[in-house]
C-alpha cells in the first residue's frame, strides 16, 4: 500500500483512512489498525452514533454479529488492548457464540467516540472478507424450465462430450436453477430481518407500481458465456428476457441492488445487474454443491483451480436452445449451501408480487 495514498473507507457518510501497521497474520488475515482522517469526529461529538452520558463518564453500545468479535479481540486480545489503550476506554465484549451488544465506556466522550469509530472501520474491513452467507434470486426450477434444462444437458453430452474439459459434473442442479441479483453477508438473525424488512419497503416503494402487481412473464433462451475466450470456458449461461420485450424485470433488479446497496447490507460490484441463469459452471467439477461467486467478490479466487471446458461448439449448437417460458412472482433471500422440500435454496424471506 502507498503510505502517500492510504485507502479510503467510507461508513456512515464520513471518510476514514486505513492503515497497515502490521504485517503479522492472524487466522489468515492481516491485522489492520485505522485512523480517522481530518474530517472525522475521533475528538468531538459525532452525530453518526449516540454516546450516552453516565454516572461514571460516557458509554457507547454497537450491535455486532458474534462471528465478528474476534477481529476486535484480536490474537490473545491484542487489538482490544491496544484499542482500550490508545483511546482511554473498556471495552465490553459478549462470550463468544453469545449476540449481545459490545459496549464502550471511558471517562471522556472524545476516547470513547475514536474507539467507537475505530472499531468501526475495523468492522466494515473484516466483513467484506466474509464469504457471502445470502442472496437475492429469481427462482427457474418450475418443473417444465427443468425438463428442457435435463434435454439440453443431454443433447450437449450426446453432441460436445468428445470437446476438452466437458463432462456431466459441469451441469448445475435443475432444482437450482436461478438468477442472482446480489450477495449478502448476513451473520445473525438479527442481519436477516433487517434484509427481509428492507424487502418488503422495497415492494411497496416500487416493486409493485412496476411488475403492476401479477408476475413477471420471461422466456429463458439462448446460451452465452461468462470469459473472454470460449476455448476457456468456466461458465456458460442461460439468458433471460421479458416476454413483453420491456425491460420491467431488470429495472426492478437494479432497483432492489441499489436499495441494498445504499443501506449497507450488499457491495456494489456492478453498474447494473447482469441477469443470467448459471447451467454449466467448472466449479461444479469439484464440488456439485458450490454456489456460483460473481467475479469481483473479495477474498481468494477460486479460478486458479478450475479446469475450463472448450465451450465452442456448445455455442455453435445451441446458441438459440429455448429453455421456456416461466412467471417470476417472486423475489427470495436465498441461504447459500442450503435446500427446502424442492429441492431450491431454503428462502429467509421473499418479496411477492402479487
Amino acid at each position: 500500500m502507498d503510505i502517500l495514498r492510504p485507502t479510503l473507507i467510507r461508513i456512515g457518510g464520513r471518510v476514514y483512512r486505513k492503515n497497515l501497521i502490521q504485517e503479522q497474520a492472524y487466522q489468515h488475515e492481516e491485522e489492520e489498525d485505522f485512523c480517522a482522517g481530518p474530517s472525522d469526529c475521533a475528538d468531538e461529538p459525532c452525530d453518526a452514533f449516540v454516546v450516552e452520558e453516565t454516572g461514571k463518564g460516557f458509554q457507547c453500545k454497537v450491535d455486532v454479529p458474534s462471528p465478528l468479535y474476534k477481529y476486535i479481540i484480536g490474537k490473545k486480545g491484542e487489538t482490544k488492548k491496544r484499542l482500550e489503550t490508545e483511546t482511554r476506554t473498556s471495552i465490553s465484549i459478549p462470550k463468544p457464540g453469545v449476540e449481545g451488544e459490545i459496549v464502550i465506556t471511558g471517562q471522556h466522550r472524545s476516547g470513547v467516540i475514536s474507539a467507537r469509530t475505530r472499531i468501526d472501520v475495523l468492522l466494515d474491513s473484516f466483513r467484506k472478507k466474509q464469504p457471502f452467507t445470502h442472496f437475492l434470486s429469481f427462482a427457474l426450477n418450475q418443473p417444465a424450465i427443468q425438463e428442457k434444462f435435463l434435454q439440453f444437458k443431454e443433447e450437449v453430452l450426446e453432441k460436445c462430450s468428445k470437446d476438452h474439459g466437458v463432462s456431466s459434473s459441469l451441469f448445475q442442479n435443475p432444482a437450482k436453477l436461478h438468477l442472482t441479483l446480489g450477495t449478502l453477508v448476513l451473520l445473525n438473525e438479527q442481519e436477516i430481518q433487517k434484509a427481509c424488512d428492507l424487502l418488503e419497503r422495497c415492494k411497496e416503494d416500487f416493486v409493485d407500481q412496476i411488475a403492476g402487481g401479477k408476475p413477471l412473464t420471461v422466456e429463458v433462451a439462448g446460451v452465452e458465456y461468462m470469459n473472454d475466450d470460449p476455448a476457456m470456458t468456466d461458465v456458460l449461461y442461460a439468458k433471460v428476457h421479458m416476454k413483453d420485450g420491456s425491460d420491467r424485470l431488470q429495472v426492478i433488479a437494479d432497483q432492489l441492488v441499489e436499495r441494498f446497496v445504499a443501506s449497507g447490507l450488499m457491495l456494489k460490484e456492478w453498474d447494473r445487474v447482469k441477469l443470467h441463469a448459471t447451467v454449466m459452471n467448472t466449479l461444479f467439477r469439484k464440488d456439485p454443491s458450490a454456489e456460483e461467486r460473481n467475479y469481483t467478490m473479495t477474498g481468494k479466487s477460486s479460478f486458479k483451480e478450475r479446469e475450463s471446458f472448450n465451450g465452442q461448439n456448445i455455442l455453435k449448437l445451441f446458441e438459440n436452445f429455448y429453455f421456456g417460458e416461466v412467471q417470476l412472482d417472486s423475489v427470495r433471500l436465498s441461504q447459500r449451501f442450503s435446500s427446502d422440500a424442492s429441492g431450491y435454496y431454503a428462502t429467509s424471506g421473499q418479496l411477492t408480487f402479487s
